[in-house]
């Protein structure tokens, strides 16, 4: 465990900012939240923890005036808040920095951040005075250690930079709570270590924080003391000097994981995909040469714009190659759309899932039916019955948790409609598959289901490809780890090789001694 700080923890003994003592929320036949109390004290970070479908989110709402709670009391420096909105939430200042991010696009920096309270110019046209603006949204800048200017356009920040944007935007309103959700799902390494110590500024202001993060280890580190949420009421609490990871995943799950990342001698098969000097959009002067082989889990690292996700964009057909060959098999395969890639058993688990890899509207079965259409259909009609056989063979085989597989896919967790695009492809008996962040966003229980699915299908011959910016995952997961930087592999890490060291070298462009 590393609990070691510079900067002193609360005060036990001072009036807690926001106090919920029995706060309960039901829906129609589901109990969400029961009976929580908790006291949030100034300049304290809370670590929140559980499962998808715990009550977190359920939390997040009543505490940012979304829903109101059924019960229980919630006191603001002692006093009791009858009726919690949005605009009282703001005002008494709580702040969101939600996982996908709150940004007009569009707009610049200092819009984003002052929008609908920018000041105005003395007289009858209610201008917006952008000298002033500017000068309001500088301090704020700084005090995130942004390295960027009140004009510059959002859309042209990286995902890291506009995290920096919203907790700007969090300070602009003299917030005393700020919550994160999952804030570091998205950033690699280096980002998520410059988020981590805002944080830690944040604590040293006197600012409450609470960090919701299914990445442990993170919680581990930031945390002050640990809330644990399980089926909508307090699993546990750990105070500093007990936080550690097997701690909170037996408050999440009521038992201990078995150890997730046993890997147990193999001899990987032949050559199942090469890339050779195939080129991306991105940087076509950087050739890539990079071979999987069947039957192993082959990693694939690095920064955040190294082009992990354009090379599989590439081998899956979605974007073309500006150079170089693919090889399946040994042979020149021609990859000029998706469907190429598909007709040869090449398929993609895209990073935003809800976006490229599901139809949220869908039922399940029609989601896990849509790639293999014909192989479902009769005189070119879909078999209903054929469809509804495959889904729940498949549903069953990955433990989907939904009553039936008409049930609609945006119902499900993260992991579960995860189970659903992996479905998908599972039904037309894939040879190559590749994975971009498959378990960004899902819980530390369906994340060990997922990896216990890809070690399956490496055993039964399957090569994999996964992309993960998750340094844990990767080195746990992967057999062998690619590590690219600007575009080119920069070095590949047989199991022997593999360490955290390592991988951070040659993803910044060093050599691993």
């Amino acid at each position: 465990m590393n609990h070691s700080s510079d900067i002193p923890s609360p005060d036990p003994l001072a009036t807690p900012f926001l106090s919920l003592s029995g706060v309960g929320k039901t829906y129609p036949g589901v109990v969400a939240l029961e009976g929580l109390s908790i006291d949030i004290m100034p300049g304290e970070v809370i670590g929140l923890v559980g499962e998808n479908g715990a009550g977190k989110s359920t939390l997040m709402k009543i505490l940012g005036g979304v829903i109101a709670p059924d019960r229980g009391t919630i006191l603001l420096d002692g006093a009791e808040l009858r009726f919690l909105t949005v605009e009282s939430s703001i005002a008494s200042g709580i702040a969101f920095v939600h996982q996908e991010l709150n940004l007009f696009e569009n707009l610049d920096v200092a819009a984003n951040i002052f929008l609908g309270r920018e000041p105005l110019k003395a007289g009858p046209f209610k201008l917006v005075d952008r000298d002033r603006l500017r000068d309001m949204v500088k301090p704020l800048l700084k005090r995130v250690g942004a390295h960027f200017s009140a004009d510059t356009p959002v859309a042209s920040l990286s995902l890291a930079e506009q995290q920096m944007v919203e907790i700007a935007k969090a300070l602009s309103i003299n917030a005393r709570l700020v919550i994160f959700d999952e804030p570091t799902s998205s950033l690699p390494l280096a980002e998520t270590e410059r988020l981590l110590s805002i944080i830690k500024s944040l604590k040293a202001d006197g600012i409450s924080v609470i960090f919701i993060s299914h990445r442990l280890h993170e919680v581990e580190r930031v945390a002050d003391r640990v809330v644990v949420l399980r089926d909508g009421t307090l699993a546990g609490t750990l105070a500093k000097k007990d936080i550690g990871h097997d701690q909170m995943v037996k408050l999440m799950i009521g038992r201990v994981l078995a150890a997730r990342t046993a890997k147990p001698q193999r001899s990987p098969g032949s050559v199942a995909l090469k890339a050779s000097g195939v080129r991306t959009e991105a940087y076509p002067g950087r050739p890539v040469d990079l071979e999987i082989r069947y039957g192993e889990i082959m990693g694939l690292a690095g920064l955040v714009g190294s082009g992990r996700t354009e090379l599989a964009k590439v081998l899956f057909g979605i974007d073309r190659s500006y150079g170089g060959a693919i090889l399946q098999d040994g042979r020149q395969i021609a990859v000029n759309s998706a469907r190429d890639a598909v007709a040869r058993g090449i398929f993609l688990v895209p990073e935003d899932r809800k976006r490229n890899g599901i139809l949220l509207d869908f039922p399940i079965a029609q989601n896990i039916s849509l790639a293999d259409l014909p192989k479902l259909s009769s005189r070119f009609m879909l078999s209903a019955e054929r469809e509804r056989a495959t889904a729940e063979k498949q549903r069953l085989r990955l433990g989907i948790k939904a009553p039936s597989v008409s049930t609609r896919t945006g119902t499900l967790s993260g992991g579960n409609q995860q189970k659903v695009v992996l479905a998908k492809w599972l039904s037309m008996s894939p040879k190559v598959m590749i994975f971009d962040e498959p378990t960004r966003g899902i819980d530390i229980g369906a994340k060990n289901e997922i990896y216990g699915l890809m070690r399956a299908l490496a055993d039964a011959g399957v090569a994999i490809l996964m992309i993960s910016s998750d340094m844990e995952e990767v080195i746990g997961v992967s057999d062998r780890i690619a590590v690219m930087h600007e575009g080119q592999i920069a070095g590949i890490l047989e199991e022997d090789e593999i360490s955290q060291e390592s991988v951070l070298l040659l993803a910044v462009g060093k050599r691993v001694k």
